[in-house]
């Protein structure tokens, strides 16, 4: 047998543990994680990488339903991120599978790869709870498998893998094998410092929140970022400020921390919040965030 290699799509509703099934997979932080709907906003690839294969996970937006251009654009790279893949996983919440969850299966009846379900988060439930809805799935014949997993304990995580390498053909690895995602430092910066954003700011701010890296200069023995938390309004802009800069602080020292665990070099990190009303709606400003169809 020859080294196999291929892409697997990962799609479900937001907040069902996509990106911790892949980061669980790859075995690296490939997409930052939060309670937040919308956390995923592009296309990632996370690559996991064995001595004879090498699996491209896709992790995806949340399949979404929002009006704004920003949700068209989620939308889009989800459309995208399913076609031409070997495989397609899709993640089902164990606490909260109904009818959306149905629908989203159902739109894959027809695909031309094999289809997995992965009901995710079973350690908050029992197989009791869980018999009804596992039996509903089982109705749906064109699954080639389903699979009930923990990405937070590792729970069936291996025998996920092992059956998505049998859908793998034989081929060449796509990426270098030392590499675990397709995104560069800056974007993975980036992401970083949202994700320390939604974590502190989870009861103040709605999921309106964006960052735009200004300056990325790696250089010189410190790496020196300046990037400006972009929100919609004015209210927000002090939320995330707080009082005598606490709140701004407190997202900068826990994302530089982050940043330097992943480049391995001391950070300066200077962060700002900028006022962009609606700019979720704002075709050239979603462009200059990196939300543009066009480069999907």
């Amino acid at each position: 047998m020859g080294f196999k290699s291929g892409f697997v799509a990962v799609i479900g509703k937001p907040n069902v543990g996509k990106s911790s099934l892949v980061n669980c997979l790859v075995g690296e932080k490939v997409s930052i994680t939060s309670p937040k709907a919308q956390t995923t906003r592009n296309r990632i690839f996370g690559i996991k990488n064995a001595l004879d294969y090498q699996i491209v996970f896709v992790d995806t937006p949340g399949v979404q339903h929002t009006k704004t251009k920003l949700g068209e654009y989620m939308s889009a790279v989800t459309e995208k991120s399913t076609a031409d893949v070997d495989a397609i996983v899709i993640v089902l919440d164990a606490l909260r599978i109904g009818q959306e969850d149905y629908k989203i299966i159902e739109k894959f009846a027809n695909v031309n790869c094999p289809i997995f379900i992965v009901v995710n988060k079973i350690e908050l439930t029992n197989y009791e709870k869980m018999y009804p809805i596992l039996a509903k799935l089982n109705e749906y014949k064109f699954i080639k498998k389903f699979i009930t997993t923990s990405a937070y304990r590792r729970i069936n995580i291996d025998e996920l893998e092992n059956d998505l390498v049998e859908c793998l053909p034989e081929g060449e690895p796509f990426y270098p094998t030392d590499q675990y995602t397709d995104k560069s430092v800056r974007f993975m910066c980036q992401e970083i410092i949202r994700e320390k954003a939604l974590l502190y700011l989870q009861e103040e701010i709605p999921h309106g929140l964006a960052i735009e890296i200004r300056g990325f200069d790696e250089s010189g023995d410190v790496i020196k970022i300046d990037a400006d938390i972009v929100t919609e309004n004015a209210r927000h802009k002090s939320i995330i400020i707080g009082a005598n800069g606490a709140m701004l602080k407190q997202i900068g020292i826990s994302a530089r921390k982050d940043i330097e665990k992943l480049t391995g070099q001391k950070v300066m990190l200077d962060l700002f919040v900028k006022v962009k009303k609606d700019w979720k709606d704002d075709s050239s400003v979603l462009s200059d965030l990196g939300f543009s169809k066009k480069d999907i």
